[in-house]
């Protein structure tokens, strides 16, 4: 008996190295084909460190988007979140004088009900997740232009505190571990993986899969609010868009989360969307520093990440995965 649980323990930890091992292998290289190119202008440890803050923004955002993904749903109204979030806390903070306290709790509060609404019409329509995140994400682009005035919603200097390295790490940190309770110790992550094996199952077993479903879209729209603080810390402003602009805002934190889902075999989602993230900014910093053409860089950077998911997302057959 005793022996049978050490062999799985040691099973279970050469599984997570070799997660971990792929990782540090796919960063090492990413960052070593761009400096061998470049090496005048790109991956100094300084800008290291500011690949690895931008890519913190994303994956903040990306850890709470993991709860939905794992269901098998999608949003293609993270953008129009990040923004409106950004936005409302913005004005809480500044035009209600409510400092910090506004800032932040209106920032997350305001994702959070954003990830209601998500959740609610997905559940009462039963029509796909991407139609009805698509058609809401044009109304949030129509409320923060409301709220925004038509203004551009910049936070003052003295309200920046999350824009700083430090600052920064200190607010992802804490959204990592609350994503790592939720995911691994808590009821919600059990069902949330049980639903996302098989949602049949699932509703066999009692679990209420429709207010789950809810639930990890408030998860993820709270996430998504946080990423919005650091957004707006930053860079100091956020502008409201039209016309499905924000969606240029969904890119990062998905490619993250999918990160997420191909090393989920190895039980290291949430650091491996950490870990993703900041490869996904060495590859971006690398095409700025060659100096490639916009269209390119989306075009090789979104190969190379495809290459890269295909690559770490084979699972052996009969291997079951949580």
């Amino acid at each position: 008996m005793g022996s049978s649980i050490k062999t799985t323990e040691i099973k279970k930890l050469s599984g997570k190295t070799k997660g971990y091992l792929v990782l540090v292998v796919l960063l090492i290289l990413s960052w070593a084909v761009f400096k061998v190119i470049t090496p005048g202008n790109f991956g100094s440890p300084s800008q290291l460190l500011q690949y690895f803050q931008a890519g913190l923004l994303a994956a903040t955002g990306a850890v709470g988007f993991y709860f939905v993904m794992v269901m098998g749903m999608f949003d293609f109204s993270i953008g129009s979140n990040i923004i409106l979030s950004a936005i409302v806390g913005c004005v809480m903070a500044t035009r209600f004088g409510l400092g910090y306290p506004g800032f932040v709790l209106g920032s997350i509060i305001c994702g959070a009900i954003v990830g209601i609404l998500n959740g609610i019409f997905y559940v009462k329509l039963r029509i796909p997740s991407m139609i009805v995140t698509t058609g809401l994400a044009l109304i949030y682009e129509a409320v923060s232009n409301y709220i925004a005035g038509g203004v551009v919603q910049t936070l003052p200097s003295s309200l920046r505190l999350f824009g700083s390295m430090q600052g920064s790490i200190v607010l992802a940190i804490i959204a990592f571990i609350v994503a790592y309770i939720l995911l691994n110790y808590t009821k919600v992550g059990t069902y949330t993986y049980a639903i996302g094996s098989n949602e049949f199952v699932a509703k066999n077993m009692g679990i209420n899969v429709s207010k789950y479903k809810v639930i990890a879209f408030i998860i993820s729209g709270a996430f998504f609010g946080v990423e919005a603080i650091l957004s707006i810390s930053y860079g100091s402003s956020m502008v409201a868009v039209t016309g499905m602009s924000s969606m240029s805002r969904n890119f990062t934190p998905t490619m993250g989360c999918f990160f997420g889902m191909a090393f989920r075999k190895y039980g290291i989602p949430i650091q491996a969307i950490i870990i993703g993230e900041f490869i996904i900014n060495i590859i971006f910093y690398g095409f700025i520093a060659l100096g490639a053409p916009t269209a390119i860089q989306d075009v090789i950077t979104g190969l190379v990440l495809l290459i890269i998911i295909t690559l770490t997302t084979k699972v052996d057959k009969g291997e079951i995965v949580k």
